[in-house]
């Protein structure tokens, strides 16, 4: 990638997070930018994003942002990640839960124990239930060591996202969640490997290049395609977000 090619993603980057933020007019922001148009501020944005500025500030995304490169041993951050920002209400997560260890590479035996032991009709009923974005049934991790250190307990939830009028029934469990932005990362490829690297790659890259921090919150999985053995899925993981 030419160094000038960096640049401008970098530059249209960022500019994403300002159109979000929604504190400055288009034209603001463009001029901040070095553009001296909202005409060519778009052309730029839309050659990066494949999406116009107006769009990102009324959808949040969708986005191709581009993490910043950091000179070690290797180059990384050269290849941008597939990310969208949105606003959601408050809604709930409801399902069945466990504590379980935190394992970072390979299938967790103990979420898959959890799962496999609920019956075939219970996962059409959680499916039924879902009345909310993200859609379907859900892997949802809670109560997370702020460190993510390997072994940790948390809470995991295979369940669906409801709306907060929705009643629960008694035997689910419930996670509220409040109202408030979410970074939404796309995944494709061999799974939970594609999962797993993506996760640690809004640790080592995304998060650092981009104005945005984690809030307190759980983290969402949803498998939108899957192969018939799980060996291939694609996926969208959704992290609580707020501006730095």
């Amino acid at each position: 990638m030419p160094l000038s090619e960096y640049v401008r993603r970098r530059r249209m980057t960022v500019a994403a997070a300002d159109l979000i933020r929604g504190e400055d007019d288009l034209l603001s922001i463009a001029v901040r930018h070095g553009y001296g148009s909202t005409e060519a501020f778009g052309r730029a944005f839309w050659a990066v994003h494949g999406v116009g500025p107006r769009d990102v500030r009324r959808d949040g995304g969708p986005l191709r942002t581009q993490p910043q490169l950091r000179f070690r041993l290797t180059v990384e951050g050269n290849i941008p990640m597939d990310t969208r920002i949105v606003d959601r209400p408050a809604f709930r997560l409801v399902g069945h839960a466990a504590r379980v260890p935190l394992i970072h590479q390979g299938i967790n035996p103990h979420i898959q124990q959890h799962i496999t032991a609920l019956a075939q009709e219970e996962h059409a009923r959680l499916k039924a239930l879902s009345d909310a974005e993200p859609a379907g049934l859900l892997q949802v991790c809670d109560d997370l060591d702020p460190d993510s250190t390997e072994g940790s307990e948390l809470t995991y939830l295979h369940g669906v996202a409801v709306s907060r009028d929705t009643p629960v029934p008694d035997d689910l469990d419930a996670i509220e969640v409040p109202a408030g932005r979410w970074a939404i990362f796309r995944t494709t490829g061999p799974h939970p490997q594609g999962l797993q690297n993506t996760w640690a790659a809004t640790a080592t890259e995304w998060f650092p290049s981009n104005p945005w921090r984690l809030r307190p919150g759980p983290s969402i999985v949803t498998v939108l395609e899957r192969a018939d053995d799980f060996s291939t899925a694609t996926c969208e993981l959704w992290l609580p977000v707020e501006p730095t």
